[in-house]
């Protein structure tokens, strides 16, 4: 395995295991927490789902890094096929929703869609299309009220199933809706387009990164002393719910910082058979994702002689302890899966059943 590629791999084994904490803890957790194991778990919110974003449009950009070298007819092959996996993901994701409503894989179906038509395009486009889907949402808050559709005492959103309900969700407030959540995929295409092998592109990333992750977290901090408006701390302060512009950059240069990261610490570790282990288990993030939140939930649930109801707020909140001590079960059986699985396969059980069916 490359180098650049380990480190890729790594990233995304990092974003599962934190989508397995927040996950679990959304579920048979308490949010509100604010014991120092609670707020522990509560730092992986928004960070995780938002790299696994990133880190999806970083895979497109990768598997099409070759531009110069493409003919017509390469690129328009190379397109049919993100669309035609964009498609599949649609699918599945909409079928698992009926099971796990804060599903995001029919999403990513959207977010790919969009970036196939953008793929071959300049990078400084996609930034440029990044900045478009944060101000179209917040256009869109001003127009229609964020809690439309929603139960909030249930996490449930009321009219999914509705023409208009199923648009405004997609679209607008649902758990990770193309504006402005296609952003954090259009700065995965540009990333994905940057030398990594370079150190100047880590330490760049990673600096940027940092002094916005900085920026907004002083800004946050200092507005606890400024006489503000409810309505103006809240948005200053937002978590995931709704993802409005300090949210956004929060987790936008989180993301950068992680990554630049885990591709600096991979020139050293790359030959390690445990960091192998961890990048194939990167590999595998969609047999990973839907392994969580379905037969992990069921025995996550049967361990407290309880049922999953589908409904998030449903189950009384176990200690933060115990959700943490899970996760951490869950990704070692993952690793160990994804290595005993990749000694004969190159791609886990879903990723083959994606690329059988599209190529």
């Amino acid at each position: 395995m490359k180098k650049r590629i380990i480190g890729f791999d790594l990233a995304r084994a990092y974003a599962i295991f934190g989508m397995f904490i927040v996950n679990f803890n959304m579920v048979f957790g308490n949010h509100d927490d604010t014991s120092l194991p609670g707020k522990l778990l509560v730092l992986f919110s928004g960070h995780s789902s938002t790299v696994f974003v990133i880190l999806a449009g970083m895979g497109v950009a990768l598997m099409t890094n070759r531009i110069q070298d493409y003919t017509y007819e390469d690129r328009k092959k190379l397109r049919k096929t993100i669309l035609e996996r964009a498609l599949f993901l649609f699918v599945f994701g909409m079928l698992f929703y009926q099971w796990w409503p804060a599903d995001i894989l029919h999403l990513y179906g959207g977010y790919m869609s969009i970036g196939a038509m953008l793929i071959f395009m300049d990078k400084k486009y996609y930034l440029i299309a990044a900045a478009i889907a944060i101000a179209i949402f917040h256009l869109l808050l001003l127009l229609i009220p964020f809690e439309t559709g929603w139960n909030f005492e249930t996490l449930e959103y009321t009219d999914f199933r509705t023409v208009s309900g199923f648009l405004r969700n997609t679209f607008y407030n649902g758990w990770n809706p193309i504006f402005p959540w296609f952003a954090y995929f259009a700065v995965g295409l540009y990333l994905g387009r940057l030398d990594w092998s370079l150190k100047q592109t880590q330490q760049k990333m990673f600096g940027i990164g940092l002094a916005v992750y900085i920026g907004i977290e002083g800004f946050r901090y200092a507005s606890t002393f400024m006489n503000l408006s409810a309505e103006t701390r809240e948005f200053i302060n937002a978590d995931y719910i709704p993802p409005v512009l300090p949210f956004i950059l929060n987790t936008m240069s989180f993301g950068m910082m992680l990554i630049a990261g885990f591709m600096f610490v991979s020139q050293y570790i790359s030959e390690k058979t445990w960091a192998q282990d961890l990048a194939r288990t990167g590999q595998m993030t969609l047999t990973h994702y839907v392994s969580h939140l379905s037969m992990d939930l069921v025995l996550f649930a049967l361990f407290q002689e309880n049922g999953y109801t589908g409904i998030m707020t449903a189950q009384k909140p176990l200690s933060p302890v115990y959700i943490l001590l899970y996760s951490v079960i869950f990704f070692v059986v993952s690793v160990y899966f994804s290595k005993l699985w990749g000694r004969k396969y190159k791609q886990g059980p879903l990723e083959m059943l994606m690329r059988k069916i599209t190529g």
